[in-house]
């Protein structure tokens, strides 16, 4: 569909996005990540770790939460 309506597809995508964009911003990375629980859900890696276990188990890699990454 983002084909068909480029412009709409475009501005749906910025109005979902923008505020997690402005917290990331006002916050920086690691407290944006502690106190917005849909950024740290979200989150695929950090650091060079992985930090989804689907993700983690899909490559057959090791997985580790955030807080075990950021002590």
């Amino acid at each position: 569909m983002p084909g068909a309506y480029p412009r709409t597809s475009t501005l749906a995508l910025t109005n979902a996005t923008l505020p997690y964009i402005k917290t990331l911003a006002d916050k920086g990375i690691e407290e944006a990540i502690l106190e917005t629980a849909s950024i740290k859900s979200a989150l695929n890696t950090y650091k060079g770790e992985v930090t989804n276990r689907s993700l983690a188990d899909a490559i057959g890699i090791v997985y580790k939460t955030f807080n075990e990454i950021n002590k």
